[in-house]
């Protein structure tokens, strides 16, 4: 079963079910998917839908800093709910030393030699981590690897 299988069966769950939470979570996933999909007029895999999900966490990520920084508990805790219905959809993180394992099997398969080579590094590693890793801790740990 795709991703976008995957919520359309869990969308009428959440109908029958009442869970209203879910369901609007639901719903505004499908909505970015289709629009996305209308919007480059391709058919999103499950690659893509789950960069589309990774950019809906990141976006309520940020939204919960600003307004917890604003002092507004009540819209950071609906925002942090969002993000773990988000979440379910997404692949299991790795860990830290699966992501460095990838890194270095990236560079010997580039031949990267040092933070030059980030770019050629990072375009190599982004498909293969996308929706399971971090990429701003993937960068980081590039950085490190190249630097020695």
């Amino acid at each position: 079963m795709t991703l976008k299988q995957q919520l359309t069966e869990d969308m009428k769950a959440a109908m029958k079910g009442g869970d209203k939470h879910s369901l609007g979570v639901i719903r505004l996933i499908n909505a970015a998917i289709k629009q996305r999909e209308v919007d480059e007029r391709v058919e999103l895999d499950d690659t893509a839908v789950v960069a589309v999900l990774d950019k809906m966490v990141k976006q309520r990520k940020d939204s919960v800093t600003q307004y917890e920084a604003a002092n507004r508990e009540d819209l950071a805790s609906v925002e942090r709910e969002e993000i773990g219905v988000i979440e379910r959809y997404l692949p299991a993180k790795m860990g830290e030393a699966d992501i460095v394992a990838a890194i270095q099997a990236a560079i010997a398969e580039t031949g990267a030699k040092g933070p030059a080579d980030m770019g050629k590094l990072m375009g190599v590693l982004k498909p293969k981590l996308a929706g399971q890793a971090d990429m701003g801790l993937v960068s980081t740990l590039v950085k490190q690897q190249l630097a020695g």
